[in-house]
């Protein structure tokens, strides 16, 4: 059965995509397709924020471009400064904006601001959040998403190689939204036939203000526990 990903592939230490391996032990026949393209944005500023760690209780990153970004300014300038920012990596654990507040809180004793990279399509909750616990935080945009480049004409080979796929899985709001549109004249009467996934609720919420059924909302944004839900979803009667 043919599933399809809207995300990039990014092999782990075994070579291969881990939600391809993980979704071929249930049987699935999974192709990855990307819906996103990012561009840098304010390096020189973000860079000069980087390099006076004493201005600055500690970083949150909650993206992997926000960290490319941080890896970027090191390596040009050379510096070293951000292992003196008190960064936790646990805190990535937290499974959403108001776990995550409520984690800073607990660790955060500095009354310096936190700063804060992020990418354009940020959404409020985290700041607002830290705000109303009384710490405070300084953004940077760093990136803005913007849709790949070849959206379109990696679905339409797609879809004439494999046709309708058994299942899409979407991984965040604006990858919907750069894909939707192809996806539904592509498929065409036989949209109803797909059962639609979310990496995770945020998602979920976006397919369902477009319409969209969702049948399967992981329960952690991992290859496992979406590799399962994807499973039961498309058993007979399956939703998870």
């Amino acid at each position: 059965m043919k599933v399809l990903l809207l995300k990039d592939a990014k092999e782990d230490d075994c070579g291969q995509d881990p939600y391809i391996r993980e979704l071929g032990l249930y049987g699935l026949e999974a192709t990855l397709i990307p819906v996103l393209s990012f561009e840098f944005l304010s390096l020189p500023s973000f860079s000069e924020k980087l390099s006076h760690p004493e201005d600055y209780g500690g970083l949150i990153f909650t993206s992997p471009r926000a960290v490319e970004a941080a890896q970027l300014c090191l390596e040009k300038n050379n510096k070293t400064e951000v292992s003196k920012i008190g960064l936790d990596t646990e805190g990535e654990t937290c499974g959403n904006a108001e776990k995550l507040a409520e984690y800073i809180c607990s660790r955060e004793s500095s009354a310096l601001p936190l700063l804060f990279p992020c990418g354009n399509l940020k959404r409020e909750i985290l700041p607002k959040a830290l705000k109303d616990k009384g710490i405070a935080m300084e953004s940077v945009t760093v990136y803005q998403t913007i849709p790949h480049p070849g959206i379109q004409g990696n679905l339409n080979s797609y879809y004439s190689q494999q046709g309708v796929p058994a299942s899409i899985t979407f991984f965040s709001p604006s990858g919907l939204t750069y894909s939707l549109k192809h996806i539904q004249e592509l498929s065409g009467d036989n949209i109803d036939q797909i059962k639609f996934a979310a990496i995770g609720p945020t998602t979920a919420r976006a397919l369902a203000a477009q319409g969209l059924p969702v049948s399967c909302t992981a329960e952690s944004p991992t290859p496992q526990a979406l590799a399962t839900g994807i499973r039961k979803a498309l058993q007979p009667h399956g939703c998870c």
